[in-house]
């Protein structure tokens, strides 16, 4: 419920033109593609999250949030405009795996720079005993 509606909300705030790409469901999608990414990492490579982070945040919550189903009706709807319809029906699926790969790589590096650091204070602290 949190993600639909947060999806729902952007909809709202930016309907999509008859004439032009769905802006709000290709952000949808591709955001939260990016914090799927974001969240795998910290689950499975990370370790130590509750068993049940995985499911909740990112079946429901982000499931929730983005939506395929609609970017498949929103293709078919432009089905007059060919153009149109095959570049978004390109763009999306391609700024959903950069996002993903984008959380993945993000996340690895914010976790190896903070294990560097705590080592380094760790080392740090050492030396001064």
């Amino acid at each position: 419920m949190v993600g639909a509606s947060a999806r729902y909300a952007l909809e709202l705030a930016w309907p999509p033109a008859p004439a032009g790409l769905p802006w709000a469901t290709l952000l949808t999608n591709a955001l939260g593609c990016l914090l799927i990414g974001v969240l795998m990492v910290y689950v499975v490579e990370r370790g130590g999250a509750h068993p049940l982070l995985r499911p909740f945040a990112g079946v429901g919550v982000l499931g929730g949030f983005t939506t395929f189903s609609t970017y498949a009706v929103q293709v078919d709807q432009r089905a007059d405009q060919p153009a149109l319809a095959l570049a978004y029906l390109v763009v999306t699926p391609v700024a959903a795996l950069l996002a993903v790969a984008t959380g993945v790589v993000a996340t690895r590096g914010v976790l190896t720079l903070r294990g560097n650091l705590a080592r380094r204070r760790a080392q740090s602290g050492k030396a001064l005993r």
